[in-house]
């Protein structure tokens, strides 16, 4: 599940995010942006199953194509839009950095996709925010407080559960899943060090995905596997997918700051337990319940306690 958020106006210009999370915000703003919020994590969603039930094919290979249909709709929105395809001064590290992680933590979701249930892989990789706090305070130096550190310990205690480490080499799968979410969420961190500076979301979505289909376009070389037609609409579902999602999850928080809306992004756990229960007949454990249980706890004691500052 790889997101962006867009820091510029329709116009490209900055938008003050510090004056966006104090201003109050109108209900009409705040019932659009959950409703992207809801859309995005559907198509997330989506984007998983149509990778899972994609067969078997090489990771590599599903991950390539995933994103060569994203970057398509990504490079129709930026001539749409007229925002060009230039690079803040400065960001170009934070950029390389986001690439680096989005793309290798995109993998490992994928291979644990095709390996655990698709609810405990999303909810693996819905660890995410919680890394990004991590990641944060070492790349811009932003101070967790004592809330935010227990949140993130209560977040991998939930983990615990899904990984199930006692199970030995079986857990495997869900440890690279794991690693899935500290890559999505130290690219997030990234994206948003860059969003201070104004760089459009739309070229960070750009970048990344033309830099995800470069290291992952020479593997089909070496390892191409012929798809039937039923495969080649499974993996152009996921790009169309993705692509939907990431501009929702734009629009998202153009309208309502991260802490008034960010709880809703863990529906899409709820979408994917739904997809595998009607289509895969997958149905999580107890202890896997317990898991997401925990963890969307987390989320929402964090949420809350945000929303009261």
């Amino acid at each position: 599940m790889n997101n962006d958020s867009n820091s510029t106006t329709k116009d490209n210009k900055p938008i003050d995010n510090a004056a966006m999370q104090d201003a109050p915000i109108d209900g009409s703003k705040l019932r659009k942006a959950i409703l992207h919020l809801l859309m995005a994590a559907l198509f997330f969603s989506l984007m998983t199953f149509f990778v899972r039930i994609s067969g078997e094919l090489p990771t590599m290979q599903k991950t390539f194509f995933r994103n060569f249909f994203a970057l398509w709709v990504a490079t129709g929105a930026i001539i749409k839009n007229r925002i060009g395809f230039s690079v803040r001064k400065g960001n170009g590290v934070s950029l390389l950095m986001r690439c680096l992680f989005g793309t290798s933590g995109m993998i490992a979701n994928f291979w644990a996709i095709d390996r655990l249930g698709i609810a405990d892989a999303n909810m693996l990789n819905k660890l995410s925010p919680f890394f990004a706090i991590i990641v944060s305070y070492f790349i811009m130096k932003e101070i967790p407080t004592a809330i935010d550190w227990s949140c993130v310990a209560i977040a991998f205690i939930g983990s615990l559960f899904i990984i199930k480490p006692s199970v030995g080499l079986a857990s495997i799968p869900a440890l690279v899943g794991l690693y899935g979410g500290f890559g999505a969420g130290a690219a997030y961190a990234f994206v948003h060090k860059m969003g201070k500076t104004g760089q459009p979301g739309k070229t960070i979505v750009f970048y990344f995905s033309l830099f995800s289909c470069l290291v992952t376009g020479p593997f089909l070389i070496f390892d191409w596997h012929p798809m039937s037609f039923e495969q080649w609409g499974c993996l152009i579902g996921a790009g169309v997918c993705a692509g939907i999602a990431q501009f929702n999850i734009t629009a998202a928080y153009q309208n309502a700051p991260a802490k008034d809306i960010s709880v809703f992004d863990y529906t899409q756990v709820i979408f994917a337990a739904m997809l595998g229960m009607i289509f895969l007949n997958e149905f999580p454990d107890v202890y896997s319940l317990i898991g997401y249980v925990i963890i969307i706890g987390a989320a929402v004691i964090k949420w809350q306690i945000a929303r009261k500052r």
